[in-house]
């Protein structure tokens, strides 16, 4: 005898299984029979998906609200809706997508052959849709920098004064944890710049010191 199915996923964030509920409430699904999970999207650790996927058979009807309940992105709902078309036998329902509905008979000339098309679709549509995402962002960063905009973490900079604080340092009047205090800087960053000061402004010293430093 053939078996009705629901599943229902929610989110941690949003843990409001109403509007599922009442999407599937028309095809009058056992109690026992409706799976609900309520699951971060980010782990996607899914163990009623999973005892569900234990118990439905071949020839069962599995209700979704929509597509995106299988899956956090078109190459899972894909591989999932394989499973269970396919592997499974079983038919699928997505009240949200009326083409997506495997059934035959009843009047529905849908099928599975016509709904394994129209996801195939959407996901094409979907992937299309974030790669040309990607190369708007890509393209709007190239403009950006070409205007001088930049991007990623702020390079720590010694302060305005350090020249002053260099001489200080040099001559003894300031520690070198002194130095890093006042620079705020962790001892290898202030290592970089102090040598791109350096180098900058007493590249004689620097020169004289890479020559002691060979001795």
């Amino acid at each position: 005898m053939r078996e009705t199915y629901g599943y229902i996923r929610v989110s941690a964030k949003d843990q409001n299984i109403r509007r599922q509920l009442d999407a599937l409430k028309p095809y009058e699904i056992p109690q026992d029979n409706l799976y609900i999970e309520k699951q971060s999207g980010k782990d996607f650790v899914r163990p009623m998906y999973r005892r569900l996927m234990k118990r439905i058979q071949p020839g069962d009807l599995l209700i979704l609200k929509s597509i995106d309940r299988l899956g956090r992105n078109y190459t899972e709902i894909l591989e999932q809706w394989r499973i269970l078309t396919h592997e499974k036998q079983v038919d699928v329902v997505v009240v949200d997508f009326p083409l997506l509905d495997t059934r035959t008979g009843n009047g529905n000339l849908t099928g599975k052959f016509v709904a394994d098309i129209t996801l195939q679709v959407l996901a094409y549509v979907a992937q299309a849709e974030r790669e040309n995402i990607r190369q708007r962002q890509a393209e709007g960063i190239a403009a950006a920098q070409r205007r001088g905009v930049r991007f990623g973490p702020v390079k720590a900079e010694l302060p305005s004064d350090f020249d002053r604080v260099y001489k200080d340092w040099q001559a003894g009047r300031m520690t070198e944890d002194e130095v890093l205090e006042l620079c705020k800087m962790k001892r290898s960053t202030f290592y970089a710049r102090l040598a791109e000061f350096r180098n900058e402004h007493y590249p004689l010293e620097e020169i004289l010191r890479s020559f002691d430093e060979e001795e």
